[in-house]
């Protein structure tokens, strides 16, 4: 009986030894982890974007990074452009502090994917300088009419004479030329890849250093980005 007794007690003893190491081997890999976290930078919920070959405004080197999926066809993102950003995001990018990117998100008709299409086609044969300002433009001639995101508008005629405000002919026709080979399919897919790996699923969307923005209003995005750049 005192055999079997000590024999018990031995084993509870190694159960509470195992126990305790069970916990003390969880608690270091969350301290680890925690720890981890904090040298990347990064939370876990963070989203590593390839910015590479992206239209942007602001300096190269600035340490706060927006992306905008929009549709040329959206006309919240059309407000985005002509209002909000003027007023609030583009002091932060003049400052230096923000570097602000725009992603193709063309899901409301097929107008939609045609001028994103040829954004693309625009960025990558004129640069991007052309680029945004064909974005504005396309934006501002963008009607303020209900039934307008049901009318194909942005025709290959409409877009080509667009550019054509801001740009010389022998420039429209690198960028039709360039349209005819479909050299720009795969740099419309990349920005499609985000937005299915990222379930993006409406337009103006917002990342802020990979973080998505899920508030309300332009009061709480602003927020997020001043939150971003404290420091910076």
């Amino acid at each position: 009986m005192a055999k079997q007794m000590s024999n018990l007690k031995k084993a509870n003893n190694s159960s509470r030894t195992f126990f305790y190491w069970v916990v003390g081997l969880v608690v270091i890999c969350i301290v680890g982890l925690v720890l981890l976290s904090k040298l990347s930078g990064k939370n876990s919920t963070d989203f590593d974007f390839d910015y590479k070959n992206q239209p942007y405004l602001g300096s190269s080197s600035a340490p706060v990074k927006i992306v905008e999926f929009g549709d040329y066809k959206c006309p919240v993102c059309k407000n985005f452009t002509e209002n909000v950003y003027p007023a609030t995001i583009k002091s932060l990018v003049d400052s230096g502090k923000v570097k602000f990117y725009f992603m193709n998100y063309p899901f409301i008709n097929t107008d939609s994917k045609r001028a994103a299409l040829f954004s693309e086609a625009v960025y990558g044969e004129l640069g991007n300088d052309a680029f945004w300002k064909f974005h504005d433009l396309l934006y501002k001639k963008q009607p303020e009419d209900e039934k307008y995101e049901r009318i194909d508008l942005y025709t290959d005629s409409f877009l080509q004479d667009t550019l054509k405000e801001i740009v010389s002919d022998k420039d429209v026709q690198k960028v039709e030329k360039a349209l005819a080979e479909k050299r720009y399919k795969d740099a419309l897919a990349k920005d499609k890849s985000y937005v299915d790996k990222l379930k993006v699923n409406s337009t103006p969307t917002f990342f802020i250093n990979g973080k998505q923005f899920t508030g309300k209003t332009y009061e709480d995005l602003m927020n997020m980005i001043n939150d971003a750049t404290k420091g910076k």
